[in-house]
């Protein structure tokens, strides 16, 4: 996923609903050395059984040049609710997607999903 670079590219940000969900979009890195972004509304579904799996999800780079904008990464990380998808599996797609969008190496992010209790196990899968 192409990342914006200017803030008058942004798509999702300004916008109601999701209709307008165009990827994770990116700003340029006003000169930080280290993000964190969590959030606890991502559901997907397991493969196997169909049952919603509730995570919070937090994301960790070390940016270049470019951020993640927000609403773009609650859009992205929504449009994954009717989805199946093991934990371990989904950590992985999201850090990929995420570094992809930055522009970096997988090695400068971290996605840790913690997977709420279901079934009395609860599931951590760090990337």
């Amino acid at each position: 996923m192409e990342g914006s670079t200017r803030e008058t590219d942004f798509v999702a940000l300004g916008q109601p609903g999701s209709e307008a969900f165009a990827g994770i979009e990116t700003f340029p890195n006003p000169g930080v050395s280290h993000v964190e972004m969590t959030s606890d509304e991502l559901t997907a579904v397991c493969p196997v059984t169909g049952q919603p799996d509730l995570y919070v999800a937090t994301i960790e780079y070390w940016p270049g040049r470019l951020c993640i904008e927000s609403k773009s990464l609650k859009l992205y990380l929504n449009a994954y609710r009717d989805q199946g998808a093991f934990a371990e599996a989904l950590a992985v797609k999201i850090r990929d997607d995420a570094a992809e969008a930055l522009q970096l190496a997988a090695d400068k992010v971290r996605v840790t999903l913690r997977q709420k209790a279901r079934g009395g196990i609860t599931i951590t899968a760090t990337t």
